[in-house]
C-alpha cells in the first residue's frame, strides 16, 4: 500500500471520529449518562495517533482503530444517535476493506466487532432511532460475514450473529416493515454465507453440543427437556430496553460457545454449522412441544424458519451428508419437525415448502434416509393428497403438486417399489402412491379439476419414466419369471450380499417381494383364522414344518398387517406355546439404554393390550424380566419393573380417559411407587419425569387393526429412529429397467383407466394433450413388455372415444360432428399412431382399429392412398368394376347430381349446392375443421397398417386377418346395401393386400382367408362388387405366391375349384376376365404348377371357357401355351388338357380353324407321349427304373394314346369338313407315332378293330343316311379315311403279322374297301374319285405284301391260305388285279386262317 493511500485511510478514519464526536457534543446532555468523557477519550486520543502510524496498515493491529467506535457501541450509556453512527463507522472501515487476510490480529479484531456489535447496549428514547440501530446492527453484521475476512470467524462469532439478527427479527415484530424485511433477509443472508462455505469444512470430532444428537431414550428428557426453552417468544416484548437479550432459554449464549477474549479462536466450520442448522430446527418445534396448534399461533415464525432450512439444504447440497452431525439433525430433529408442522398447519404454503425440502433433501440425502422418506409419504403428503386427516381442499392439492414433482424424477418411483414394496418390513409405497394417483384423477359426479389433472400428471409422469427406460433398454425385454422359494426362509433376517450391484439386489428384491405377497396372504388367513394362517404360513416355508415358538414370535414382530388385537391376546394365552413365543417376541426388542415408559410405549405399539387382567399381567412380566436383563442401571430387579410398569399402564388410564374425574397427582404417583425397588425408593426424579411423560404424551394402546396407523406419535418416531441404526441400506437405481415389468404390470390397469376418464371428461386443450401422451406412453411400455392385455385395453377405451365405433344419424351428420370434434379427432390419431408403432402386440383390438378404419371409409376421410392399397397390390386400379367406388377424392363443386364418395365428395354432397335447391354454403369454420381433420387423419398413414403388416408379429398378423375377415361378413350380414357391400368389399381388399404383403407367412392366413373368400362366392346369386372382388382377388393372389410357395402350390390351386361353383349366370358374365386370369396365371406359373390336382383346376377352368364367345380366345390362347410343343405336358395332366382341348375342337364358338388349332394340339402331344416312352425305356434300361415301373408306365403312355386316337376318331365324324378331314390326317399322324413309342402289335391290333374300322363304318354310314347338305365333302373324308386305313396297315404290317389274328384284320380291311367301292354318293360334284382311288390303294397294298412274303399263293389247309382270302375280296372290288398278281407268283409258306368269317 502506497503513501497516498496510507493517508486516505487515515483521513477515513479521522472523518469517522469527528462525525462519532460532533455526534456525542450535539446529544450529550440527551444521550450520554454523565458529564465525563470516558467514552469520548478513546477517539480523541486515537485521532491524535492516526496520521502518526507511519508502517504499512496491514501491520498496524485493527482493534487499535476499531476498539474506540466498539466502546461506544457496546457501552449501554450511549445514546441511539451515538450509537448508530459508531455502527456506520464500523461499516465504511469494513466497507473500505482498511484490513484482509495479511493483516495483523486480524481474527481478534474480527470477534471483537463481533462481541461489539452483538452485545450492542444503547439508550433508546423513541421508536425510530431504535429501528435506526437495528438496521445499522444488521448491516454490519452482514458486512462481516461478507469481508473477505470472514473465514476467520469463529464458531461462536457466527452463531452470536446468526442468534442477534434472529433477536432483530422479533424485535421487528412491533416496528416497521422495513426493518422486518432487512432483519429477515440478514438471517437469510448469514445462513446463505455459512452454508455455501459447507462443501469445504471438514467433519471432525468437536466437544460435546448442547443437545445430543442421538434420540435421548428417556422419555422425560427427550420428550420434555424442549419445555425448558422456547424457540421464540410469541410476542416481541422480549428484547428489553438497552439490550438484545436472548429470547429463547437455553438458546445459543456467548457463554456457551465463545473463547475468552484472550484466545485466538479457529475460523468457524462444522460446529458453528450444526448449532445453526439445529437452532433453524428448534424454530419448527414450538408448536409440537407446546402441545399447541399452530392455527393458534402466527404461522409466519414456520414460513420464516422453512424458508431459511430451504436456503441450508439447497446451498449445502450433497455436502449435509458428508457430516454426519447434521446428518443426524436430518434424520431426527429436521423430519420429526416438519411432519408435525405439515399435518398441524392448514396453511398449504408450508406443506409446499416442506415438501420441496424433502424433495432436495431425496435428491442429495436418499441413502441415509430410507424410513424417514417412508414415513413423510405415507404419513403426510399421501394421506394429505387423499383428503384425510383433515386437511384443506388447497393442502391435497399441494400434496399432489409435490408427489407429482417425486414422480417426475427419473428414479423415484423405481426406488419407492425396490426399497419398500420389495422390503418385507416396509410399506407398499409404490403401489399406495400408484394407486392414490390413479383414484384421484376419477372425476366422481363432479366436473374436471385441477386435483384430478395433477393426479393424471403424475400418473403420466410414472408411466413416462417406465417408458423412457424401456427405450434405451435392450430390445428385447423378457418379464422376470417367478421362480419358487424352497425351504423355509426367516424373512426378517434376509440381507442381500451386495445393494449397490444390480446383479446381486435385483434378484434379491425380486425374491422378497414374492416372499412378501405370500406373507401377506399368509396374514390375511391368520387374521381370519389362526391355524389357517400358520397352516398356509408353513405350506409357504415361512414358518418351519413344525410350529417353533421363535419363528412365531418373529412373525408376530415383523409381519405387516396382523390384527393387533389377534396377536395381544395370543401373546397373553396361558398356553405353554403362547407363554414360549411371548418370551421370544420380548427378545426382540433391543431396550438399551431406554427409559422404561420409553420402552414400554415401543413394546405395546407392535400388539393391542387384551383387557382381562391375567393377560395382561402375564405380558408385563414377560416385559418386565426383558427390560431388566437389559437396562438394569435403576432397577434392582425384575420385580420392580414389573410393579413399575403395571403402575405406568394404570397411570396412563387414570390420566387420559375421560371417564376418570379424579386425576392421579404427581405426588399420587411417588407415592404409590414407594419401597418398590427391592425395598428401596426410587429417585424421586425418576418417577417424576416418567409421571410427566405419560401426562403430556399418552401411551396409545388402541391403534387400528392392520398395517394402518392414524398418527406418527413421539414414541412410534423414536422406534423409527432406533429401527433406522439396522435397516437394509437404501438401493439407488439407475436408468436401466430392472423392474419395470413388475412396476408396470401393477399400474398398468388403473393408469389407463384413469388416462380414460380423464380423456372423456377433458374440455381443455392441454388436458386432451396430455392424456394423448398418457396413451402413447403406455403403450410404449406395453409394447416393450409384450403385455398384450394391457394393450387390448387402451386400444379399446381409445377406439370408444373416436366415436366412430357406435356411429347415430345420418352420414353427414356424423362427418359434421366429427369434423367439430377435436377429441375425437384426437382419439383416432392417437389409435392409428399406437397401430403403427405398436401393432406387433395387438390381439383382440384389431378389431377395433379396423372398425374405425371401417368408418372413416364411409365418411370419406381416408385418403387415397389407403382405398388404393389393396388395388395397387392386385393392379385393379384401371380394371372396370360395378358398384360404388372406394374412397376415391372428390371436390367440392356446384351444379353437379352425381353422388360422390370422395374425401372431399361427402362433405361436397352434405352441403349440397345443386342448383335446384337452396344453396347451403359451408362456413369457413367448417370449411377449416374439415381440412384439419383431413390433415390429421393423413398423417395417421393409415396405410402403413397394411403396408408394413409384413412386420408384424405372427400372432398380431393372424388377429388383424380375423379382424378383416370378422368385419367383412357383419357388413355381408347387415344387409344388401350399397353402403354395406362397399364396406364388404373395401376389407376383402385389404385383406387381400395383407395376405400379398406377407407372402412369406402366407400358411398363417390361408385358412381364414380362403374361407372368407368362398363363402362370398358359394352364397352369391346375383353378380355384384363384391363377388368380383372375392374371384379375382383369389386368382391374384395365385398368381402372385405361387413362384414363392410351391409347398402352398396345391392349396392354393386347389383353392381356385370354388370358382367353378359359382352361379352359372354369374360365371358366364365374369368368364372372360376369369380366363385371362387364368391365363396370365398359367403363362407367369407354369412350371410351379406340378400336382394333377392342380393342372385339374386349370384345365377345368380353361374347358368351360371353350363355349363362351369372349372367354374362347384367352382360354385358348391359355392351353396352346401348355401344350404346343409340349412344353408344359406332363404324364400328370396330359389327360386333363387333352380333355380341354377336345372341348375347344368340339365347340362350334369360333372359326373352324381353332378348332383344327385344338386337335392339331391333340395330334402333336403325341411328341410328348414317345419322349416319355423313349425316357422310361432308357431309364430301365440304366437301372434307374425297375421294371415293374418301366412296365407301369409304359402301360400309362399306351392309355394315353389310345386316348387321343380315340378322341380324334370321334371328330372324323364331325359335321364340318374341315375339322372332319383334318382329324383323319391327325388320327394317322397320331396312329403313326406308335411306332416310335414302340407299342406292342397287340396295341395295333385293337387301333384298328376299335379305332380305324369304327371310323370306316362311322363315315360310311353318315355318307349313306346323312344329307349332303349335312355333311359336305364326304367323299373326301371318305377318301382320306381308306387311305389312312391302307397307311396304317402298311406300316404297321410286320407287327400284324405276329397276331393270331392278322387274317382277320386284313379280311376286314379289304371287306371296308370292298364297301366303299360300292359306295355311291348323291352329293354334288361326285366324280367318283373314291372308286378310283381304292383300286390304286389296293394295288399298292398288294404290291408290298408280296413284296415282303406276305402275300404269296399256297396250299390250302384246314382253312383258307391268305392268297386265297385275299383274292376272294379282291375279285369282288377290282377283277383285274388277279391277273398281275398270278404271273408273277411267288412260292412262299402259306398263312393258314383258322376262322375267317365273311363280313
Amino acid at each position: 500500500m502506497d503513501a497516498s493511500s496510507s493517508a486516505a485511510i487515515a483521513c477515513m478514519i479521522n472523518g469517522e471520529i469527528a462525525t462519532v464526536l460532533a455526534v456525542a457534543r450535539r446529544n450529550a446532555r440527551r444521550y450520554l449518562a454523565s458529564d465525563d468523557d470516558t467514552l469520548e477519550r478513546p477517539l480523541k486520543s486515537l485521532r491524535g495517533r492516526v496520521f502518526t502510524w507511519r508502517q504499512p496498515w496491514n501491520e498496524i493491529d485493527p482493534s487499535l482503530y476499531l476498539q474506540p467506535f466498539l466502546d461506544l457501541i457496546s457501552s449501554t450509556e450511549t445514546g441511539a444517535p451515538i450509537t448508530s453512527v459508531a455502527l456506520s463507522a464500523i461499516y465504511n472501515i469494513l466497507s473500505f476493506e482498511i484490513f484482509d487476510l495479511h493483516t495483523v490480529r486480524v481474527a481478534e479484531a474480527l470477534h471483537g466487532i463481533v462481541e461489539a456489535v452483538t452485545n450492542c447496549g444503547f439508550k433508546s428514547l423513541d421508536p425510530a432511532s431504535e429501528e435506526v440501530v437495528l438496521m445499522k446492527v444488521l448491516q454490519v453484521l452482514l458486512a462481516v460475514m461478507k469481508h473477505t475476512t470472514s473465514q476467520l470467524l469463529s464458531d461462536g462469532d457466527i452463531c452470536l450473529m446468526f442468534d442477534t439478527c434472529f433477536r432483530v427479527v422479533q424485535k421487528a415484530v412491533t416496528k416497521g416493515e422495513i426493518l422486518q424485511r432487512t432483519a429477515r433477509q440478514s438471517v437469510h443472508e448469514i445462513v446463505r454465507v455459512v452454508f455455501a462455505c459447507l462443501p469445504k469444512f471438514v467433519s471432525k470430532t468437536e466437544r460435546p453440543l448442547k443437545h445430543d444428537l442421538r434420540p435421548n431414550e428417556h422419555s422425560d428428557v427427550y420428550l420434555d427437556e424442549v419445555h425448558e426453552k422456547e424457540p421464540y417468544s410469541a410476542n416481541g416484548n422480549a428484547i428489553k430496553e438497552g439490550t438484545i437479550e436472548s429470547l429463547v432459554e437455553g438458546q445459543l449464549r456467548q457463554d456457551d460457545i465463545s473463547e475468552p477474549a484472550s484466545q485466538v479462536a479457529e475460523p468457524y466450520g462444522i460446529v458453528g454449522v450444526v448449532e445453526i442448522f439445529r437452532s433453524l430446527c428448534s424454530l419448527l418445534d414450538f408448536s409440537m412441544v407446546t402441545g399447541r396448534d399452530l392455527r393458534a399461533i402466527d404461522e409466519d415464525m414456520p414460513l420464516f424458519a422453512l424458508g431459511l432450512i430451504n436456503s441450508a439444504v439447497v446451498l449445502g447440497g450433497k455436502s449435509l451428508g458428508r457430516h454426519s452431525e447434521l446428518l443426524t439433525i436430518i434424520q431426527d430433529d429436521l423430519f420429526r419437525a416438519m411432519m408435525h408442522v405439515a399435518l398441524s398447519s392448514k396453511n398449504s404454503l408450508i406443506l409446499s415448502i416442506i415438501c420441496n425440502i424433502v424433495l432436495n433433501l431425496y435428491h442429495h440425502h436418499r441413502r441415509h434416509l430410507k424410513l424417514q422418506l417412508e414415513s413423510f409419504f405415507s404419513y403426510v403428503t399421501i394421506r394429505l393428497a387423499q383428503g384425510k386427516h383433515g386437511g384443506t381442499y388447497q393442502q391435497q392439492e399441494a400434496a399432489m403438486e409435490s408427489l407429482v414433482s417425486f414422480c417426475r424424477q427419473p428414479t423415484f418411483m423405481s426406488e419407492l417399489y425396490v426399497n419398500f414394496d420389495c422390503n418385507i418390513l416396509c410399506s407398499n409405497l409404490f403401489e399406495e402412491l400408484g394407486s392414490l394417483l390413479s383414484k384421484s384423477a376419477f372425476p366422481v359426479n363432479c366436473p374436471l379439476s385441477t386435483l384430478h389433472v395433477l393426479s393424471l400428471e403424475g400418473l403420466i409422469a410414472v408411466v413416462r419414466c417406465i417408458a423412457d427406460r424401456s427405450s434405451s433398454a435392450a430390445e428385447s425385454l423378457e418379464p422376470y419369471v417367478d421362480v419358487p422359494v424352497h425351504g423355509y426362509v426367516p424373512f426378517w433376517t434376509l440381507k442381500c450380499s451386495c445393494y449397490e450391484d444390480p446383479e446381486y439386489w435385483v434378484d434379491f428384491v425380486r425374491k422378497q417381494k414374492i416372499i412378501k405377497q405370500k406373507l401377506m396372504i399368509g396374514v390375511d388367513h391368520f387374521n381370519r383364522d389362526i391355524k389357517k394362517g400358520f397352516e398356509y404360513l408353513q405350506e409357504m416355508q415361512l414358518l418351519h414344518d413344525t410350529l417353533d415358538a421363535s419363528s412365531v414370535a418373529c412373525f408376530f414382530r415383523f409381519a405387516p398387517g396382523l390384527d393387533k388385537t389377534i396377536v395381544g391376546d395370543f401373546l397373553g394365552d396361558p398356553d405353554e406355546f403362547a407363554l414360549q413365543v411371548l418370551e421370544e417376541f420380548t427378545k426382540t426388542f433391543d431396550f438399551r439404554d431406554m427409559s422404561l415408559d420409553m420402552a414400554l410405549r415401543i413394546f405395546l405399539e407392535t400388539f393391542r393390550l387384551p383387557g382381562e387382567a391375567q393377560k395382561i399381567h402375564r405380558i408385563l412380566e414377560a416385559f418386565a424380566a426383558w427390560y431388566h436383563e437389559q437396562s438394569p442401571q435403576v432397577l434392582a430387579d425384575k420385580d420392580a419393573a414389573f410393579v413399575l410398569a403395571y403402575s405406568v399402564i394404570l397411570l396412563n388410564t387414570d390420566q387420559h380417559n375421560s371417564q376418570v374425574k379424579k386425576k392421579m397427582s404427581e405426588e399420587d404417583f411417588i407415592r404409590n411407587n414407594r419401597k418398590i425397588n427391592a425395598g428401596q425408593d426410587l429417585p424421586r426424579d425418576y418417577l417424576s419425569n416418567l409421571y410427566r411423560s405419560i401426562l403430556k404424551h399418552e401411551i396409545k394402546m388402541s391403534y387400528e387393526s392392520g398395517a394402518g396407523v392414524t398418527e406418527m406419535t413421539s414414541s412410534r418416531w423414536i422406534s423409527l429412529i432406533y429401527k433406522s441404526r439396522n435397516a437394509s441400506p437404501y438401493i439407488l437405481c439407475d436408468a436401466q429397467p430392472w423392474l419395470d415389468y413388475e412396476m408396470f404390470a401393477t399400474i398398468s390397469g388403473p393408469a389407463v383407466a384413469a388416462v380414460s376418464v380423464v380423456f372423456d371428461h377433458a374440455e381443455d386443450e392441454e388436458v386432451v394433450k396430455l392424456c394423448e401422451d398418457g396413451f402413447l406412453a403406455i403403450a410404449k411400455v406395453g409394447s416393450a413388455y409384450h403385455m398384450v392385455e394391457v394393450l387390448d385395453k387402451l386400444m379399446v377405451s381409445l377406439c370408444t372415444f373416436t366415436t366412430l365405433l357406435n356411429p347415430v344419424g345420418s352420414t353427414e351428420e356424423l362427418l359434421m360432428s366429427f369434423n367439430e370434434d377435436v377429441k375425437a379427432c384426437t382419439a383416432t390419431v392417437t389409435v392409428f399412431k399406437i397401430a403403427n408403432l405398436y401393432g406387433d402386440h395387438l390381439r383382440a383390438s384389431w378389431g377395433n382399429v379396423v372398425d374405425c378404419i371401417v368408418q372413416l371409409q364411409k365418411l370419406g376421410l381416408l385418403a387415397a392412398c389407403v382405398s388404393n392399397v389393396a388395388a395397387e397390390v392386385l393392379d385393379m386400379r384401371n380394371e372396370p368394376v360395378s358398384g360404388r367406388g372406394l374412397g376415391g377424392t372428390g371436390s367440392i363443386s356446384s351444379g353437379s347430381k352425381k353422388k360422390t364418395t370422395g374425401l372431399i365428395g361427402k362433405f361436397s354432397q352434405f352441403l349440397s349446392l345443386d342448383s335446384d335447391e337452396t344453396e347451403i354454403q359451408p362456413t369457413e369454420d367448417q370449411l377449416a375443421a374439415h381440412q384439419r381433420t383431413l390433415t390429421a387423419i393423413e398423417a395417421c398413414h393409415i396405410e402403413s397398417i397394411i403396408t408394413e403388416s409384413t412386420f408384424l408379429q405372427v400372432e398380431s398378423l393372424v388377429q388383424l386377418a380375423k379382424a378383416l375377415v370378422s368385419v367383412a361378413n357383419r357388413s355381408q350380414k347387415v344387409g344388401s346395401s350399397a353402403e354395406d357391400e362397399t364396406t364388404a368389399v373395401f376389407c376383402l381388399d385389404l385383406l387381400i393386400a395383407v395376405v400379398l404383403h406377407n407372402r412369406d407367412r402366407i400358411l398363417l392366413l390361408w385358412h381364414d382367408i380362403y374361407e372368407h373368400i368362398a363363402n362370398i362366392v358359394q352364397t352369391a346369386m346375383v353378380q355384384s362388387l363384391l363377388v368380383e372382388r372375392a374371384v379375382f382377388g383369389l386368382l391374384r393372389i395365385c398368381q402372385r405366391l405361387l413362384p414363392y410357395k410351391e409347398e402352398l402350390g396345391e392349396e392354393l390351386l386347389r383353392s381356385l375349384q370354388v370358382i367353378l361353383k359359382l352361379d352359372a349366370r354369374i360365371a358366364y358374365t365374369l368368364c372372360e376376365r376369369i380366363t385371362q386370369e387364368v391365363m396370365q396365371l398359367v403363362k407367369a406359373n407354369a412350371r410351379h404348377i406340378k400336382s394333377p390336382t392342380s393342372w385339374k383346376t386349370v384345365s377345368s377352368l380353361l374347358a368351360l371357357t371353350a363355349r363362351h364367345p369372349e372367354a374362347s380366345d384367352p382360354g385358348f390362347e391359355a392351353l396352346s401355351f401348355i401344350m404346343l410343343d409340349g412344353a408344359h405336358l406332363t404324364q400328370a395332366n396330359y389327360v386333363l388338357f387333352l380333355d380341354a382341348a377336345r372341348a375347344f375342337a368340339e365347340t362350334s364358338t369360333g372359326d373352324i380353324e381353332r378348332s383344327i388349332r385344338a386337335l392339331d394340339l391333340m395330334a402333336g402331344s403325341t411328341k410328348c407321349l414317345i419322349t416319355w416312352s423313349n425316357q422310361s425305356s432308357i431309364d430301365g434300361f440304366e437301372g434307374d427304373l425297375d421294371p415293374v415301373r418301366v412296365q407301369k408306365i409304359s402301360q400309362e403312355l399306351t392309355d394315353m394314346w389310345i386316348k387321343v386316337v380315340q378322341a380324334l376318331r370321334k371328330f372324323a365324324s364331325d359335321p364340318r369338313d374341315p375339322v372332319r378331314n383334318f382329324a383323319v390326317l391327325s388320327l394317322q399322324r397320331c396312329i403313326s407315332a406308335a411306332e416310335a413309342m414302340h407299342l406292342p402289335a397287340m396295341i395295333m391290333g385293337q387301333a384298328f378293330d376299335q379305332v380305324l374300322f369304327v371310323m370306316l363304318d362311322e363315315l360310311l354310314e353318315i355318307a349313306v343316311t346323312r344329307s349332303a347338305k349335312e355333311y359336305q365333302n364326304m367323299e373326301t373324308t371318305l377318301l382320306l379315311a381308306v387311305k389312312t386305313v391302307s397307311k396304317v396297315f402298311l406300316q404297321f404290317m410286320e407287327q400284324l403279322l405276329m397276331l393270331p389274328n392278322f387274317p382277320a384284320i386284313w379280311s376286314a380291311v379289304l371287306n371296308h374297301m370292298g364297301k366303299y367301292m360300292k359306295t355311291r354318293l348323291q352329293e354334288r360334284g361326285n366324280d367318283n374319285k373314291l372308286q378310283e382311288s381304292i383300286p390304286e390303294l389296293l394295288k399298292n397294298m398288294l404290291l408290298v405284301m408280296r413284296a415282303r412274303g406276305v402275300l404269296v399263293e399256297g396250299n390250302t389247309r384246314d382253312g383258307y391260305t391268305l392268297w386265297e382270302l385275299t383274292w376272294h375280296y379282291v375279285q369282288a372290288i377290282a377283277p383285274s388285279l388277279e391277273e398281275e398278281f398270278s404271273q408273277e407268283a411267288t412260292r412262299t409258306k402259306p398263312i393258314l386262317v383258322e376262322a375267317v368269317t365273311s363280313t
